[in-house]
């Protein structure tokens, strides 16, 4: 077999197998969270959520929104403490800097302050 056809076999095997792939993956909640941000992020996300006395139950919304589109600002974190990691969010909500920490331990998250 010459090697053109070795390689006409393999792309068009590679393509069938991205296509069902594609059909099987489609509307399934997959995620590919490799950066440390995403995984953080993801990783608070699927935690139980407890507010701290400080906050307003009014502010839920602003919370859940910061929670889905907010960045991590590693630099102002504190990731290595123990027994819990402490986490600097930042995002903006109706042009507005909002901030907000976060201490993350093994099975809940809570929400420590937020800064408007």
């Amino acid at each position: 077999m010459k090697l053109i056809q070795r390689i006409g076999y393999y792309l068009g095997g590679f393509s069938i197998g991205l296509v069902i792939l594609a059909f099987f993956l489609n509307g399934k909640k997959t995620s590919c969270s490799y950066g440390p941000e995403a995984r953080v992020m993801k990783n608070i996300n699927i935690k139980n959520i407890v507010y701290d006395i400080s906050i307003e139950p009014s502010d839920s919304t602003l919370i859940n929104h910061i929670l889905k589109t907010g960045n991590i600002n590693f630099s102002k974190s504190n990731t290595r403490q123990e027994p819990c990691g402490i986490y600097l969010l930042e995002s903006n909500y109706n042009n507005q800097e909002v901030m907000m920490t976060v201490e993350n331990c093994d099975s809940i998250a809570t929400i420590k302050s937020l800064n408007k």
